[in-house]
């Protein structure tokens, strides 16, 4: 199957989509791996007569990546940087917020653009929602919360250790504030709102300067390059296809409930990094080499050794039997 026949199934899933009817739904991050599969996804439902309002940074990258779409009536480009306050006057009935900074080489030489992009980026957008008949509200934020781990699958209510006075903290702790500040926003608003957490998430559409494992794999293979592994590549981590990863989104956004945290991940696709090289190389007739990685690249690494997600709770929350 293609990745465009994988968007139509997930488009055609048994969810509540009548509640779209007539709606605007802003995607913040619209360029990024999660936020432009979510865009494609909804962009199916034009019968529905709803409005998809992509937003990024880079209007070169949203044309490339929604040539399909520029001329529908339905999609529209919102040119914005999420550490301002959004200028407009349009009513978002529902946000998908999957904007942030993600970029291991950032978390060492820019971290602090790391952590203003995510928190203060919850908090422009949910400033302009309350005003603008918000009805729904879903942040995107990531496994990295739980921190290092004591062999246990991850669950919701699980909380690991983080070093903040670590450089790498940047990410994780932003991630953590920003949970906390949806929560603050949902009770001293009533704004209704999810908290999706991905594992490690892989598909299309990545960038020439996304440089977490999968993309660097993947690039490498497309080069006719063998693969670098610059670790041991020991650490054994939960993935999760995009397309399943905005289809879960989807379930949250129109099944979850408000204050409710969600894992995002697929049980039957838990293997180290080193095993994920292999299986990559293995598909472009190329080999998995080492390399000692430089000073600033051992900063940027996520030192969990094991990040598996149960995504128990999750399944029974959203699908009810």
């Amino acid at each position: 199957m293609s990745y465009q026949s994988d968007i139509l199934e997930a488009a055609n899933q048994d969810l509540p989509r009548e509640k779209l009817q007539g709606k605007n739904i802003l995607v913040t991050g619209a360029t990024g791996l999660i936020g432009c599969c979510i865009v494609e996804t909804l962009l199916k439902h034009l019968n529905l007569n709803l409005h998809v309002y992509a937003s990024g940074r880079s209007e070169e990258r949203i044309k490339t990546i929604f040539k399909n779409y520029l001329n529908s009536n339905y999609f529209h480009f919102l040119k914005h940087d999420i550490l301002n306050p959004l200028e407009c006057d349009i009513d978002f009935h529902y946000i998908v917020a999957a904007a942030g900074v993600a970029s291991p080489q950032l978390y060492s030489t820019d971290p602090i653009s790391v952590i203003k992009s995510n928190l203060w980026g919850i908090d422009n957008i949910l400033k302009y929602g309350i005003n603008h008949h918000l009805e729904k509200f879903v942040y995107v934020s990531s496994g990295e919360i739980y921190g290092e781990g004591d062999g246990r699958d991850f669950t919701e209510d699980y909380s690991g250790y983080v070093n903040c006075a670590s450089l790498r903290a940047c990410y994780p702790s932003a991630k953590r504030a920003s949970e906390s500040l949806c929560i603050a926003y949902s009770h001293q608003y009533n704004v209704d709102l999810c908290i999706a957490r991905p594992c490690h998430v892989y598909g299309p559409n990545f960038s020439d300067t996304d440089n977490r494992v999968y993309a660097q794999f993947m690039r490498n293979v497309l080069n006719d390059e063998n693969i670098v592994l610059k670790s041991s590549g020991n650490q054994y981590r939960s993935w999760c296809y995009v397309v399943d990863c905005a289809s879960a989104i989807l379930h949250i956004m129109l099944k979850g409930g408000n204050g409710q945290a969600y894992n995002i991940a697929d049980p039957s696709s838990n293997l180290s990094i080193k095993e994920l090289a292999e299986m990559i190389a293995s598909c472009g007739h190329k080999k998995v080499v080492f390399e000692i990685p430089t000073d600033a690249e051992k900063k940027g690494f996520n030192t969990v050794t094991k990040s598996i997600f149960s995504i128990a709770d999750s399944h029974r929350q959203v699908n009810p039997i």
